[in-house]
């Protein structure tokens, strides 16, 4: 902070505090070191693709160097992959250490991040428990992200209980850590703002006690969504269409060159249309203007390659080709670690194991302060005791 703003605060702060007294002084200089928390993470139900790394996983790395955050809580979410693989759990057990392999491989540092694993720490189904009573069966369900999932997943006639109350679950998570920063993408919007309500919910019935979350949304607005690489809206691996951080350098250039594009763009010389065209939203997401140095140094950025092929005259394995290229070139060194990190399975069970020893003493201390306001600390109230003790004296 520069000299002459820091004078200019301290100055208003003084004549604030002459003006309204030492008490409202103290809750404004708590509210401004309030610490900045990150909590984040993934469903272990596959290997992490493309689409969670520019949509989420390559900007927690950012945000964790940026020395910005006083802590980063990263949890692998087995208890929530669960409300709809309760029928195979060992689909998330294997899968556990898969999303470990890629936290790390993509710079996820355990000595600044905390990686954790959601059903080691209880607290949070106790908090889930606690919120349950502060939301409505219909809130729930006019959810967007509960519709749409529930559709997905062909739930409509039948939904468990668990996956229902996925959103309850998540405000759990983020309470929990006193999460002050949630980066997602726009599909949790809603998710977001549930949390938000009960959080305001519960400082409204209880008094202030927990901390309502702002979201993080990527910077670039093609990394909000990356559709799948046969053009459908979502990257899923029951479909198919995926490219994953830990496939081989010939497995991407055969999904890259399989990518769908424009349709009617069927002869070279054909106009194109990039709207909608799987390859050049890629393109939006990974590539820079010194990837054209690199490998397509007839153009001199993204507008230029674009112009061309909406003009005609540019075929669509030339792009293809150059994309592959800057994938490649993204996914190297990520392939690379992930390799050395194989023959270190035992130790990022430890690692995962100290993660959940501290997420769950950061827990801990959460629910004893949301015990406190809904003063179901029976043991710990003192002055209970000795109100109940006065008052069976009569």
């Amino acid at each position: 902070m520069a000299a002459g703003v820091w004078c200019e605060s301290f100055a208003s702060k003084t004549l604030f505090l002459w003006a309204f007294g030492a008490g409202v002084y103290n809750e404004i200089m708590e509210e401004e070191i309030m610490e900045k928390i990150i909590l984040t993470g993934d469903r272990p139900t596959g290997k992490l693709h493309i689409g969670h790394y520019v949509g989420s996983l390559k900007r927690r790395v950012e945000l964790q160097n940026s020395g910005n955050y006083d802590e980063i809580f990263i949890m692998i979410a087995d208890a929530q992959a669960l409300t709809d693989n309760a029928d195979n759990p060992e689909k998330v057990r294997q899968n556990i250490i898969e999303v470990a392999l890629d936290y790390l491989s993509c710079g996820l540092d355990p000595k600044k991040s905390t990686l954790f694993i959601q059903s080691q720490v209880p607290e949070l189904c106790e908090l889930t428990t606690f919120y349950m009573n502060l939301v409505t069966v219909s809130r729930l369900q006019r959810n967007p992200t509960v519709k749409s999932e529930i559709k997905m997943r062909n739930f409509e006639a039948s939904i468990p209980v668990g996956f229902f109350n996925y959103p309850i679950s998540q405000a759990s998570d983020i309470t929990a850590f006193k999460a002050t920063t949630v980066p997602v993408g726009e599909d949790q919007l809603p998710m977001l703002e549930q949390t938000k309500e009960i959080v305001r919910k519960f400082n409204s019935t209880y008094g202030d006690t927990l901390i309502e979350p702002d979201i993080l949304l990527p910077d670039n607005e093609a990394c909000l969504r990356l559709p799948g690489t046969d053009g459908k809206a979502k990257m899923s691996k029951s479909l198919n269409n995926c490219i994953y951080l830990s496939d081989t350098e010939e497995e991407v250039r055969q999904k890259v060159m399989g990518m769908y594009t424009d349709p009617d763009h069927i002869k070279v010389s054909d106009p194109g249309k990039v709207e909608g065209n799987t390859v050049f939203t890629y393109l939006d997401a990974f590539c820079k203007e010194e990837h054209f140095e690199r490998y397509l140094s007839e153009y001199k950025n993204l507008d230029e390659l674009k112009a061309h092929y909406m003009r005609g005259g540019l075929g669509d394995v030339k792009v293809k080709k150059f994309l592959n290229a800057v994938i490649q070139e993204e996914l190297a060194p990520i392939r690379a670690r992930r390799k050395e990190l194989e023959g270190q399975i035992p130790e990022i069970y430890d690692i995962l194991k100290e993660g959940c020893k501290k997420a769950r003493a950061k827990a801990a201390e959460t629910v004893n302060e949301v015990k406190d306001a809904m003063k179901i600390n029976y043991f710990e109230d003192g002055d209970l005791i000795k109100e109940q003790v006065e008052r069976y004296k009569k």
